[in-house]
């Protein structure tokens, strides 16, 4: 037992071609700069962070709020030349380290935008500030030649294809529900889409919904442990790519498809950007390169260091791999009641619309006053939150604060949601007789959630 453990332990420091972590960086890099590209482009960064009135926060952070005036413009100006500096590896770990931190606050600014690939940047990100992509072509490596080296860790690669490989697994147990082993939503969306390239007139098709759903679902449960099986990795890797060229069609989903199509190209022998590039250009190997089939460990025990960075890498490797499945333990369809929904990966997963109104009164005298979420939330604000019940509280808190206080009587605060899941015929989400501005965020079940009672209508063939 002792010479496995010891075994594995020398695989985890086993030295590999530091080419595909160099790969990563400068694809991190690039594909970062475009996103940054695309908030000015587009003027996002007014659009959700300084004309909004209200934000809304994440549990713990509501401290976080935007900068004054037009400092967000300098921010995201700042992180886009943290994107540069991390693609030529200048300043490699202080960059990663502020990108990180200047990028987590963006995300944690404004839980309506929340996106699962904007979560899963954070993260990279933050392993990104671990891993010594800035070795070898970059700057750092140029101006200091101490730091150079062509061969990284065996865990610095393992790792990142973790985190890669996360979103695939989960996103497909996340499909293990009724609704989409019933072809739902699947078959609302293909028919907003039926102008697709030859396959489009068969979308209002039960089968082809059918098959696309299942398509999906047994691409992801699947494709991680096809990528890593030499045999089946160019296959694996062609379908990948084909799954998130379609999804970029189908759907508008930013920079995810393009992303995750580079991210996946680290399940390659880790020499590969290397020999690509030799082959390129035509220059001749070089023996003294080590190849990741041809390393070896080096013999000899680990020290403390080493063991205090493996417990913590298996301390998150656990919490990524458990925090996805916490929806189970609370009752109630997870797409319906959104308790344990974020941070879980279910991507494209429900279609849900809500309309909701809210009803202030004032306890000493009676008086009601009906508010429309519009009237002081931005459009995208407010089709978010009417879909989302903790949203749905935090807005009703905000509106108890703007009502004065009538003799120490707070307003009351109540909600009437209607909302719709993947077709389904509207229902109450919110219990309209519950006054929310009395109620506490806390862990779920939350009573004044209305179950999901409204069956799925049949596919139409």
């Amino acid at each position: 037992m002792k010479s496995v453990v010891q075994f594995a332990q020398q695989q985890r420091f086993a030295p590999v071609d530091i080419a595909a972590l160099v790969y990563f960086r400068v694809a991190f890099g690039l594909i970062m700069l475009w996103e940054v590209g695309r908030y000015f482009s587009h003027d996002w960064i007014r659009a959700y962070w300084i004309s909004p009135s209200f934000h809304f926060t994440y549990a713990g952070f509501g401290w976080v709020s935007p900068w004054p005036g037009e400092l967000m413009y300098w921010h995201m100006a700042a992180l886009g030349a943290l994107t540069v500096f991390i693609t030529i590896g200048w300043f490699y770990r202080v960059s990663t380290l502020l990108f990180f931190i200047g990028f987590t606050y963006i995300f944690l600014l404004e839980q309506a935008r929340y996106l699962n690939h904007f979560y899963l940047i954070c993260l990279l990100s933050g392993l990104m500030v671990i891993m010594p992509a800035h070795r070898t072509f970059s700057i750092d490596s140029w101006r200091s030649p101490r730091l150079r080296s062509q061969t990284v860790p065996a865990w610095t690669l393992w790792l990142l294809r973790f985190q890669i490989g996360v979103p695939y697994f989960f996103g497909g147990i996340a499909k293990l529900n009724g609704d989409w082993l019933r072809g739902q939503p699947m078959g609302m969306w293909l028919l907003e889409s039926m102008d697709f390239p030859l396959i489009g007139q068969y979308f209002d098709q039960a089968w082809m919904v059918y098959l696309l759903s299942y398509s999906g679902l047994f691409l992801d449960l699947l494709v991680v442990p096809l990528l890593v099986w030499k045999r089946t990795r160019w296959i694996a890797f062609a379908i990948a790519v084909l799954f998130h060229l379609t999804n970029a069609y189908l759907f508008s989903i930013g920079i995810f498809p393009w992303f995750m199509i580079a991210a996946t190209a680290m399940f390659f022998e880790p020499s590969w950007p290397r020999r690509l590039v030799k082959q390129l250009f035509r220059i001749k190997h070089h023996s003294s390169l080590i190849d990741s089939d041809q390393a070896q460990a080096a013999d000899k025990p680990a020290g403390i260091q080493q063991k205090l960075g493996m417990a913590a890498i298996a301390l998150y490797v656990i919490a990524q791999c458990t925090l996805p499945l916490r929806h189970y333990v609370y009752p109630g369809n997870v797409n319906w009641t959104e308790e344990g929904h974020r941070f879980a990966w279910h991507m494209k997963l429900r279609d849900k619309e809500a309309k909701a109104v809210f009803f202030v009164r004032d306890p000493t005298s009676g008086w009601v006053e009906r508010v429309m979420p519009e009237t002081v939330l931005t459009r995208w604000q407010t089709r978010k939150m009417a879909s989302r019940p903790d949203m749905v509280l935090q807005f009703s808190h905000y509106l108890a604060s703007q009502f004065p206080t009538v003799e120490d009587q707070p307003a009351e605060v109540r909600a009437r949601v209607m909302a719709s899941l993947n077709g389904r015929s509207s229902q109450l989400l919110i219990n309209p007789a519950v006054d929310l501005s009395k109620v506490t965020q806390s862990s779920p079940p939350a009573p004044w959630i209305v179950p999901l009672e409204t069956p799925l209508l049949p596919l139409q063939p």
